[in-house]
């Protein structure tokens, strides 16, 4: 199947199914590596990567490999970059599936002929400059037993040329389309790594793009464009524009709400890794779930219970359904929720928030909640296991009678580690994320499971970005400077600072 030509939203519905089902994904150095984090639980992965000099596997072990998989009785998914059947050797491959008499399916993705080109502001066609295209090898197979591209032809006709695979046969192909008769002056485009985060576009003709190309070290994965479309990439080009392009940038969230994140961070040009340091599950110490279950069975002793925390809604109500509360005993009790994402999540449980502060923090937050509360009455806190102390605190010495209760613990999670520390290591990721207090401390602390004996010196080069100043105060203890604060406790508030650099 095809998996569009990087940008892992040009997946298809239909391809996205696929990788979604498969029992083995089995992929190569143009598909999207984010495409895998939608594989199944226990589904197996297999990189078959092809570099122009270089195979992990040769492709006749590759045709094997899924002949193999496949009468294991296993679901396979060979998942390609662009479109399996433009220079895909889908054929190939699925040749031997019917020799074997394997059941298959080929599912076509976006080629990277058309829609690399779209994204450096190059249209293949334009009813001003051309009304046909032609989509070229720059790698013609040597063992071919039929006629190989007529150049003449090509260079003699109007539409736009489109060579894949060509950047190393660049020279070749421009003194090949001048002998066949295109002037010297006729426009020429190569796009390195288009629709990714650092997609590079280098423009010029076919009489001076081989040397512009070798002064800037330009290597493949490229596309070729040759034609009068491409004097429209000054005035169309787009992709390069978005604030965050270019950026790499490392998502520390728990998995189940790290997609938000990530999807503002892509959406705005920027590339997002995934490394959930924590974990959100349900408390497990039994002396808490003691605690919880009995503030949970007196509830409507409570005249206030304030939610700072999404996490802390969801599983204060998986706590409701699993202790069989009827909530209705929160009847005498007001609702207060830190941050309109929290309150957001109580809403649409039914419940209306009567206060929502303005300030998400210290000493700020008190003081917004303050003067709603009398002396004496009671309150409900469910919060995280590692929760600071410092506001039920404060509100013990305003008068008030606080319970507190632990609805969900943060656990350490390292799954990807490796990869990260590889990215780390060759300078691959400009900035960091944390969104919380458990974040910072949990990257250290995974980087350290790694065996990496000085974090602090592998991350020293990213920019550091952070949720709000509690979140900023542990990294800065953690010996890390500051470089994005958000105003808000909101990723949308997060995603603006990184915009305004």
């Amino acid at each position: 199947m095809g998996a569009g030509p990087g940008d892992p939203k040009l997946i298809t519905v239909r391809g996205l199914e696929a990788i979604q089902r498969a029992d083995v994904v089995v992929y190569d150095r143009l598909a999207s590596p984010r495409l895998l984090r939608h594989i199944k639980p226990g589904a197996e992965k297999i990189f078959v990567g092809k570099l122009p000099d270089k195979h992990m596997l040769k492709q006749s072990e590759i045709n094997q490999l899924l002949v193999d998989l496949a009468l294991q009785g296993k679901t396979v998914t060979r998942l390609k970059g662009g479109d399996p059947s433009v220079f895909g050797r889908v054929g190939e491959e699925a040749e031997l599936l019917a020799e074997n008499e394997v059941i298959f399916e080929i599912i076509p993705g976006i080629t990277s002929a058309i829609a690399v080109p779209a994204y450096a502001g190059i249209p293949v066609t334009h009813r001003d400059f051309t009304s046909s295209f032609s989509i070229v090898t720059g790698h013609e197979y040597k063992n071919k037993t039929y006629n190989g591209v007529n150049w003449e032809n090509l260079s003699q006709a109007s539409g736009t040329l489109i060579f894949l695979m060509g950047v190393a046969n660049l020279e070749s192909i421009c003194n090949k389309l001048i002998e066949g008769g295109k002037t010297t002056s006729t426009p020429v485009a190569l796009i390195r790594w288009g629709t990714w985060m650092d997609q590079e576009t280098i423009t010029g003709t076919l009489i001076d793009i081989v040397e512009k190309v070798r002064a800037a070290n330009f290597k493949s994965p490229a596309v070729i464009i040759v034609g009068e479309v491409v004097k429209l990439r000054d005035k169309l080009a787009w992709f390069e524009k978005k604030p965050l392009f270019s950026k790499r940038i490392l998502v520390t969230r728990a998995r189940s709400q790290a997609s938000e994140l990530s999807n503002l961070i892509e959406d705005l040009g920027g590339e997002a890794v995934e490394f959930p340091v924590i974990r959100i599950q349900a408390t497990a110490q039994a002396d808490a779930r003691t605690a919880l279950g009995e503030a949970l069975r007196r509830l409507e002793d409570f005249d206030w219970v304030i939610f700072t925390s999404v996490n802390g809604v969801d599983h204060f109500f998986e706590a409701i359904r699993e202790h069989q509360i009827d909530i209705r005993k929160l009847y005498k009790a007001k609702i207060a929720a830190v941050g309109p994402k929290t309150s957001e999540a109580l809403r649409s449980r039914g419940l209306l928030v009567e206060l929502l502060p303005s300030k998400f923090y210290g000493d700020e937050l008190l003081a917004s909640i303050a003067p709603h509360l009398n002396q004496g009455q009671q309150v409900l806190l469910p919060t995280a296991d590692i929760a600071k102390e410092y506001i039920p605190a404060r509100l013990r010495e305003l008068g008030l009678q606080v319970t507190e209760v632990d609805v969900y613990e943060t656990v350490l999670e390292t799954s990807g580690g490796a990869e990260v520390i590889e990215m780390l290591e060759q300078k691959m990721l400009q900035i960091i994320t944390f969104t919380s207090s458990s974040t910072v401390t949990n990257l250290f602390r995974a980087l350290e499971e790694f065996g990496v004996d000085n974090p602090l010196e592998l991350i020293k080069d990213c920019q550091i970005a952070c949720i709000g100043p509690m979140t900023a105060q542990t990294a800065i203890e953690a010996g890390l400077t500051i470089d994005y604060l958000a105003e808000e406790a909101t990723v949308e508030s997060l995603i603006e600072s990184l915009c305004k650099s």
